[in-house]
């Protein structure tokens, strides 16, 4: 495996963590809360944009970049991939028959939440290597932390 795969897969586990604890979040307030699907579906997305934004954020502040720059780099390094995984990721959830109506206690919540954020993964690897070879996405924040451009 090349360094461009691998750095993609580095970049998209990153995206999955922060759209995984927002995804579960709101799925689980939602869920807990009693929500319709259209309002669970949008709060698991804002979390999930809110939490990979802010790993990002939150690694490139210890870099040293000041906020209004580690705000655009966590932009132009998660738009794209998070938005791939949210589409992917949701829309899975969405198909799955019963996975909206099902509650914490069972065990078709969880397995639908995990199954979908892994195929969520995989689909947005290759994303994150396109991404990296035109020296973007998380290219840019590796840069930052001083690693080779890949």
């Amino acid at each position: 495996m090349n360094e461009s795969w691998r750095t993609a897969i580095t970049a998209t586990l990153h995206c999955l963590t922060g759209c995984a604890i927002g995804e579960v979040l709101g799925m689980v307030l939602a869920t807990w809360w009693g929500w319709g699907d259209v309002a669970s579906v949008l709060l698991a997305v804002g979390l999930a944009f809110f939490f990979g934004y802010l790993l990002t954020f939150v690694g490139v502040r210890r870099a040293g970049l000041d906020v209004s720059s580690a705000v655009r780099a966590a932009l132009a390094a998660d738009t794209l991939s998070i938005t791939v995984m949210e589409i992917v990721d949701n829309g899975l959830l969405l198909m799955w028959p019963g996975a909206m109506e099902a509650t914490l206690a069972d065990p078709l919540f969880w397995v639908a939440l995990g199954a979908s954020l892994a195929v969520a993964f995989v689909v947005t690897v290759p994303v994150n290597r396109w991404l990296i070879d035109r020296g973007r996405g998380h290219a840019v924040v590796h840069r930052m932390h001083g690693h080779a451009r890949h």
